[in-house]
């Protein structure tokens, strides 16, 4: 495979003959994966609702602009901008490419909202709101797309998740339960759907690109001292959604069956698989437990720092 993963000129036919959908595909991440997945001969539905990070407005335009460049490139995609986050327009986005193109190959669940700010201050719809556009989407998509999957004997569902919702970010309360919750869909549903052939795996993407990362460091940059010093490492640290697109593409091809439930990190230079969760430290009992001997045990328990797990998402 050539390595120019969003690039718009067509490169290879591994794909052909492939119809995908990818959510948010108006910007960034998702910008990036439907530019690859149609260089590589996919027939992409590219949804974008094209609303603000808090979910404000409604614009078809970045969904249509993506749609042309594929065109320009050689490539096949319609435009769609149905929501993700309630069950009938979600619906709506798989039926665009069984209408359009007859059949659902590759689903990539990367539609999502953000908002930021410490639980004591969170405002409850807002919450509600960023919560169903990551969690309610991705099922809602894979509940669409995945009974065409199943007829077939074929699929690739690739769901983006985020370190907020796996281990945890100051601020991000909703954004974290989200993910959170997409990271727990894709562990079931992946032992739903691998009897079918239908693979299903997650990418969580260290600081790459994109407005709701950007977006992010000029808050900080903003409120100066230690914040501004965090802003200035993440802007080091940024990666274009290009590689995160590649890494979605690899796991879109029928060669990537070998994995299914699995959780990859991409970050600049490295590329990684999280292990499932394990239990690192444990005590045993003959006796059971009382209040008394569960306090001595977990005594001898090392506390996680905090500030380790989030220092480079």
């Amino acid at each position: 495979m050539e390595s120019d993963g969003g690039s718009g000129t067509h490169q290879t036919d591994e794909l052909e003959g492939r119809v995908a959908i990818v959510t948010g595909a108006g910007r960034g991440i998702g910008r990036a994966t439907a530019l690859a997945l149609a260089a590589r001969g996919a027939r992409v539905v590219v949804n974008d609702l094209g609303a603000s990070l808090e979910g404000a407005g409604d614009d078809a335009t970045p969904a249509k602009e993506v749609v042309l460049e594929i065109e320009k490139a050689g490539g096949v995609a319609i435009a769609n901008a149905d929501s993700v986050a309630e069950w009938t327009s979600a619906s709506r986005i798989v039926e665009s490419a069984l209408d359009h193109f007859g059949r659902i190959d590759l689903l990539v669940n990367n539609a999502g909202l953000s908002a930021s700010s410490p639980i004591f201050e969170h405002d409850p719809e807002l919450f509600d709101r960023v919560v169903r556009s990551h969690l309610h989407g991705t099922f809602y998509c894979m509940r669409a797309a995945s009974p065409h999957m199943k007829e077939r004997g074929y699929g690739r569902i690739v769901n983006v998740v985020s370190r907020a919702g796996l281990l945890g970010l100051p601020n991000q309360a909703a954004y974290g339960a989200g993910k959170g919750g997409v990271f727990g869909l894709t562990n079931v549903v992946s032992r739903d759907l691998g009897a079918f052939g239908i693979t299903v795996n997650a990418v969580n993407p260290a600081a790459t690109e994109t407005r709701m990362v950007t977006n992010a460091i000029d808050h900080s940059r903003a409120q100066g001292g230690e914040a501004a010093k965090m802003a200035a490492g993440l802007l080091a640290a940024l990666q274009p959604p290009e590689n995160i697109a590649a890494l979605i593409t690899v796991l879109c091809l029928e060669g990537a069956a070998q994995f299914n439930g699995e959780i990859f990190y991409l970050e600049k230079d490295r590329v990684g698989l999280f292990d499932p969760l394990d239990i690192s430290q444990d005590s045993a009992s003959e006796d059971g437990w009382t209040i008394a001997s569960l306090s001595e045990a977990i005594s001898n328990f090392k506390p996680h720092a905090l500030s380790a797990v989030y220092s480079d998402d």
